[in-house]
């Protein structure tokens, strides 16, 4: 089995990526499933990372995992996602403003933590 083969299997009569071997597909298929309007946009490779996807829902919530530059366009396609190209299209603006979200939802718990002590 060759290194991307994960990302080619397909479960029968359904459509989509297998619930096979790895943990990191199978993550992705659930977190397709369990948010609404769904876009991948792929990172390139770093010194540190190879090709990352970074998932992005209708709301701003977003997660990452390393799928490889050919994966993570066979992974969206499996899923029905579009995908696309980080650096030439940026981040959008809803996942800053997610992240800004929970940046200010910590800082109120942390004060309201040390208030009551």
């Amino acid at each position: 089995m060759g290194l991307l083969d994960r990302f080619r299997r397909v479960i029968p009569g359904r459509g989509g990526v297998s619930r096979g071997r790895s943990p990191d597909v199978r993550y992705l298929a659930d977190w397709v499933r369990t948010h609404t309007g769904v876009e991948g946009f792929v990172e390139p490779k770093t010194t540190v990372t190879d090709v990352t996807v970074v998932l992005v829902a209708a709301d701003g919530e977003w997660t990452r995992r390393v799928v490889g530059e050919r994966g993570a366009h066979r992974l969206a396609r499996d899923l029905g996602i579009p995908v696309y190209d980080v650096g030439k299209t940026g981040y959008p603006q809803r996942m800053r403003d997610h992240d800004a979200r929970r940046r200010i939802e910590r800082r109120r718990a942390i004060e309201r933590e040390l208030g009551e002590s």
